[in-house]
């Protein structure tokens, strides 16, 4: 059975992308079969694998609305193993659509049965609207980025109340990967005062992995590119390379 990964925190800007791609990479390079899915309407995680969302044919909305077979959507990359269903602004009007839609919540998950990837990762948007719960109720595991700036925890409540939700009513067996920390400056308090406040939360849930402010981590996407192709030596890198260590070892434990 796949591991399926909904990469979620309802907050835009906390490492979503970045942390759905990078991790996703490290799983290729480990000799894992990938499947990367945006669920995002921005479309950043396509972009980011140099996928022109701008001239695709087929994209992650035909597949939820039964117009393509995955298999026929799904796009290889430029790492071997890693595979991306790609989306485009298109998807923005799937909220809208599902509404009308028998079973709704469900339509991701029917869209991934009979799957052989070894994981799948799902990029969802910054909001707790249907494409979230469709991912949600797709997934075995979520993995929650979390900024380690002020208003880090607000919001954060909200978010375990939805999955909360998710689990009572349409998927039991949806668990809490971990919390990682990203955007972390060492050299502020700030920084340090917000680990601990995560770490009080979640307790061991939050993953020793801490992702690091990094300039060659920001600047990668912008050349279609993932870390690890972009700069395998920087802190990012080891970053995110710990990080998935510590995500197989927690999924196929």
């Amino acid at each position: 059975m796949s591991h399926i990964i909904a990469v979620i925190n309802q907050k835009g800007g906390v490492g979503k992308t970045t942390t759905t791609l990078n991790v996703a990479a490290y799983l290729a390079k480990a000799g894992r079969s990938v499947l990367v899915i945006d669920a995002d309407p921005q479309a950043n995680a396509t972009s980011g694998l140099q996928i022109n969302k701008h001239e695709l044919d087929h994209t992650l909305y035909d597949v939820l609305f039964q117009r393509a077979k995955l298999t026929d959507v799904v796009r290889t990359t430029n790492l071997e193993g890693l595979h991306i269903l790609p989306s485009n602004a298109d998807l923005a009007a799937a909220e809208i659509d599902m509404v009308s839609s028998s079973s709704r919540e469900l339509i991701l998950k029917n869209s991934l049965t009979n799957q052989s990837f070894d994981y799948i990762l799902i990029d969802c948007p910054p909001a707790l609207g249907l494409l979230t719960v469709n991912a949600l109720a797709a997934a075995n595991k979520i993995l929650i980025p979390v900024q380690a700036e002020y208003y880090a925890l607000e919001g954060l409540s909200q978010l375990l109340a939805g999955v909360q939700q998710v689990r009572e009513g349409l998927n039991p067996d949806l668990m809490l990967l971990g919390v990682v920390l990203t955007m972390y400056d060492s050299r502020t308090s700030l920084s340090t005062q917000v680990k601990e406040e995560i770490q009080k939360h979640f307790g061991d849930k939050v993953f020793d992995a801490v992702i690091p402010r990094n300039v060659r981590l920001a600047e990668a996407p912008s050349y279609g590119k993932t870390i690890l192709e972009h700069d395998k030596w920087s802190k990012g890198a080891r970053a995110y390379k710990h990080l998935t260590q510590e995500v197989m070892k927690r999924a196929e434990q």
